[in-house]
């Protein structure tokens, strides 16, 4: 069986094909009707080869799938249920048809996990590696929009899940992806087993689908949220920004995933910097307000609460375990 390639299936039925197996259809408007009680919001993202992934190591499912995650967390930081979803890749001369299919079968299976209800696609030439770009669009009811309260000094700050993974899972790549070009060995294997849960948190980043209809049951509405992709510093500036309040973060309430500090330790990088500068780690970072802290505990266990919202004046602080107070840097941000 000769085995499908770009120049004999060409653009329109290679699109057609990729759609083979999936809920979705080629050629469709990414478009949905509203009673006209909704808010709409959308999100963008463009992946390039070379400074956003490695296919040396990056497997293709992954990464689209990886892709399309980066664009769903930020509809479920603002409370948005995803509706639509348009993926654009850039494809060169080294990457032919069944290594696209790899990355589409990853985009739609997190399609799929996310309950998007359109998927569209185009494939256009690039001169230079693969280059993925995805939008989202995604819908707030209008009452739950109204609802979001006014953020408050006290209020708590949460996030999802452990922080600074995803940046020493890269770490162990580079190492390993360096030992190999070292090495000459065409057979050579990365030596990821004792860090399999940090590489997968770089790789793979996941985020639970029911978060935010399990907000809306709980009656619990966040005054802000973000998604933590350039570290736990670059997000909680914005927050400041945003709300025009301080936040207090407790480094002793941030959480790592096993294995971080052995990991830092052997490889001479700060944990703690990881977490906050270190970036990819695709959490959820939500304010809550002070008066549901019962409610939010008892049904949002896998949510750690590692700080609160501030007077003003305070600005954006990390709190050490003897209680300094030091101002959070963040990489993009005017520090002075």
């Amino acid at each position: 069986m000769t085995e499908d390639t770009f120049s004999t299936l060409g653009r329109v039925e290679a699109i057609a094909r990729l759609y083979e197996g999936t809920p979705y259809k080629p050629f469709q408007s990414s478009w949905f009707e509203t009673s006209g009680k909704s808010c709409i919001s959308s999100h963008s993202r463009t992946f390039i080869e070379g400074m956003d992934f490695d296919l040396v190591y990056f497997p293709l499912k992954h990464l689209g799938y990886k892709c399309v995650t980066a664009v769903t967390g930020e509809l479920y930081a603002e409370m948005s249920h995803p509706r639509t979803l348009d993926l654009r890749l850039g494809i060169s001369s080294k990457l032919d048809f069944k290594q696209i299919k790899e990355v589409w079968e990853g985009a739609t299976a997190a399609a799929r996990e996310h309950g998007y209800h359109q998927v569209g696609l185009d494939l256009i030439p690039s001169p230079n590696g693969l280059t993925i770009s995805v939008s989202a669009v995604g819908e707030t009811s209008l009452l739950m929009c109204r609802r979001r309260p006014e953020a408050k000094s006290m209020d708590l700050i949460c996030v999802s899940d452990n922080l600074g993974a995803a940046y020493m899972g890269f770490q162990v790549l580079e190492r390993e992806k360096k030992a190999f070009m070292q090495s000459g060995d065409a057979k050579a294997q990365p030596k990821l087993e004792d860090y399999k849960h940090l590489v997968g948190a770089y790789l793979k980043p996941q985020i639970n689908p029911q978060t935010v209809k399990q907000l809306e049951d709980s009656e619990i509405m966040p005054s802000y949220g973000y998604l933590v992709t350039r570290g736990l510093a670059d997000a909680v500036r914005r927050l400041v920004r945003d709300s025009g309040l301080g936040a207090k973060i407790y480094v002793d309430k941030i959480p790592f995933a096993g294995k971080t500090f052995d990991l830092g330790k052997e490889m001479n990088i700060d944990p703690m910097s990881a977490a906050l500068n270190g970036g990819e780690d695709y959490r959820l970072l939500f304010t809550i307000p002070i008066g549901r802290h019962d409610k939010f505990r008892h049904d949002f266990q896998t949510f750690d609460i590692i700080g609160h919202l501030a007077k003003p004046e305070v600005g954006a602080v990390v709190v050490t375990p003897d209680g300094v107070e030091l101002p959070m840097k963040a990489q993009g941000w005017n520090n002075e």
